[in-house]
């Protein structure tokens, strides 16, 4: 499934290149951080009313448009999905907790 993902993270690195009123991505990246910012929180409401209203197909449709809007964040900012499933990897084996007393915020 990581394939997906990185399938994704080179169609957004290419969008980067394309005009904003031929491509939503790039029209994404011509308004900013704030603007990217400003979708995902969007996504995540949408995902959590999903997930309130026990729909299975609508959680995963939600669910795909946060890590859509996610994987944007990532490319603006230079990462990519590995980045984010390297840290997945650092943390598999560790309990929550023991992971959450390691952060330094």
């Amino acid at each position: 499934m990581s394939d997906v993902l990185q399938q994704l993270a080179q169609v957004l690195e290419q969008r980067k290149l394309e005009s904003a009123d031929k491509s939503y991505v790039a029209s994404l990246y011509a308004k900013g951080l704030d603007t990217i910012l400003k979708k995902i929180g969007e996504e995540a409401a949408e995902t959590i009313i999903a997930g309130k209203g026990g729909d299975k197909q609508q959680i995963i449709y939600e669910t795909a448009d946060l890590w859509f809007h996610c994987m944007i964040l990532l490319a603006d900012q230079g990462l990519g999905p590995d980045d984010v499933l390297s840290e997945l990897q650092r943390r598999f084996g560790l309990s929550g907790l023991d992971e959450k007393s390691q952060r330094k915020d």
